[in-house]
């Protein structure tokens, strides 16, 4: 029996691949009403999505809108692979850990 692979095990392809499936999955799950999987199929596309970043753009110390969420910023304290770690600017100051594809740039005026 073959073990599924990680999606740091991954080529570009087939991270793409897997965003796509999950991209229609997701949209199935709408569409039928299931909430719940919709917001894991959400997540993992996510996840795939960050391991085609690279972690090196995001910076400590910087704020990030959230992706999904707006009005909604991040500061990040550290990155630890694909997940930045920090705190929301609008939440209650406690550490959590966000996949770096949810965070954009902010825009420069």
């Amino acid at each position: 029996m073959q073990r599924e692979k990680r999606y740091s095990e991954l080529n570009e392809y087939e991270l793409k691949q897997e965003i796509a499936a999950l991209t229609e999955k997701a949209r199935k799950a709408e569409q039928h009403g299931m909430v719940n999987e919709l917001a894991v199929l959400e997540r993992k596309a996510a996840m795939a999505k960050a391991y085609l970043l690279n972690p090196e753009d995001f910076k400590s110390g910087e704020i990030y809108e959230v992706d999904g969420d707006p009005g909604s910023y991040f500061k990040i304290n550290y990155l630890n692979g694909v997940f930045a770690w920090g705190y929301r600017l609008s939440g209650n100051g406690k550490e959590e850990a966000l996949p770096i594809s949810l965070l954009k740039r902010l825009e420069q005026n």
